[in-house]
């Protein structure tokens, strides 16, 4: 009897002098939320310097131009297709779009030389009459010093290009070209031979390709509208698209 009452005493005491077996869960969780408000206290904590640096990231991914403008403040580029996707810094991609605007203005060549940023790239859009007579392909005198003031820009972008030809939908039949097929491209072709052998361009970066009337950007049942299809456009590619599309070349 006495040494059942031993046991039971022994027992008593053990048990009495521990904690209770859910204050360990209870200590892991406190445990747990210190270090939870812990990480929370260090996201708000705000580094300047890693903050400046991710700003200057966004900048340069969205396309900030100088001066503190910004791609809202250019009125041909659209700020939802710009990235970083030019060879070079797209403040100086907006710089060489200013010259050319520049330019245009000067020798009053508004609505015949028109630039702009599209998802492809820098769209630079000649219209027809500027470069050729109706129903050519050879291009006129003041044409080449179109393309020569306008070229010499896009020298300093590495960037491949794409020249794109394109008609009205009035039909043409000649011997020389027998469709909107063969007079669009042989345009195209025209103004990329001349970058190439009169302007120096690398033949590696450029290629041609004409779309006859099926590309219109207006409605070809007015004259103005036709005029307006009548086009030729130097396209300086973003590599974003040449991947999208399939068009970039091995390297």
């Amino acid at each position: 009897m006495s040494d059942n009452n031993n046991t039971y005493n022994k027992n008593e005491e053990d048990q009495g002098g521990g904690s209770p077996a859910w204050m360990t869960t209870f200590g892991d969780m406190m445990t747990l939320l210190l270090v939870f408000f812990v990480l929370l206290y260090s996201f708000s904590v705000m580094d300047l310097d890693k903050f400046q640096g991710f700003i200057s990231a966004l900048q340069n991914q969205l396309g900030v131009l100088d001066g503190g403008r910004t791609v809202t403040d250019h009125p041909n580029i659209d700020a939802g297709t710009i990235d970083d996707n030019f060879a070079r810094p797209l403040e100086n991609i907006t710089e060489i779009m200013q010259e050319m605007e520049s330019y245009i203005e000067q020798n009053n060549l508004e609505g015949m030389v028109d630039i702009e940023v599209k998802r492809k790239g820098l769209v630079i859009s000649f219209r027809g009459e500027i470069l050729y007579e109706i129903a050519k392909a050879d291009l006129r005198p003041e044409g080449r010093e179109v393309l020569t003031r306008i070229s010499a820009n896009l020298l300093e972008i590495p960037n491949d290009i794409m020249v794109e030809g394109h008609t009205d939908n009035l039909p043409i039949n000649t011997d020389e070209f027998p469709s909107n097929w063969e007079l669009s491209t042989a345009r195209a072709v025209n103004v990329a031979k001349y970058l190439i052998e009169e302007k120096g361009f690398d033949p590696n970066r450029l290629s041609a390709a004409g779309y006859s009337e099926y590309r219109p950007i207006s409605d070809n049942d007015t004259a103005e509208g036709r005029a307006e299809n009548r086009r030729v456009e130097i396209v300086v590619l973003n590599s974003s698209y040449l991947a999208q599309s399939g068009e970039a070349r091995d390297s």
